[in-house]
């Protein structure tokens, strides 16, 4: 049970319109870049592979290769650092966690393209 105060402080972090992925999705994410006084968009693309907490705290992590080696990001879902969250694709799987990618390599890597349901009518 959280403090009613610390939720109402909470609330105004949040964001209005909440970012909409699950587990195994191949992502964009727009961070925001300072550079001095200019800003600008980098996208960092890769597949989601953990969320974890919740409110405020709540993070996701991300996961591509670059140049044969493996990289990995967490941003916060709630951060004002992340401009637009694309869903590239959506991918079938069974875990919460997909730290198993970790020790694969190549084509092992890839994941099953989830279908879309099929409407009644």
């Amino acid at each position: 049970m959280r403090n009613k105060l610390l939720e109402q402080v909470e609330t105004g972090s949040l964001r209005e319109e909440p970012l909409v992925f699950e587990i195994g999705d191949t992502v964009d994410v727009h961070c925001r870049i300072l550079e001095g006084t200019k800003e600008r968009i980098q996208i960092f693309t890769g597949v989601v592979i953990a969320r974890k907490g919740g409110g405020v705290s709540e993070t996701f992590t991300v996961r591509r290769i670059v140049a044969g080696e493996g990289v990995e990001r967490i941003f916060p879902v709630h951060s004002p650092k992340i401009a637009q969250l694309e869903v590239k694709r959506h991918a079938r799987v069974r875990r919460a966690k997909l730290y198993y990618l970790r020790e694969r390599v190549g084509k092992a890597t890839r994941l099953v393209e989830r279908r879309a349901k099929k409407e009644e009518g």
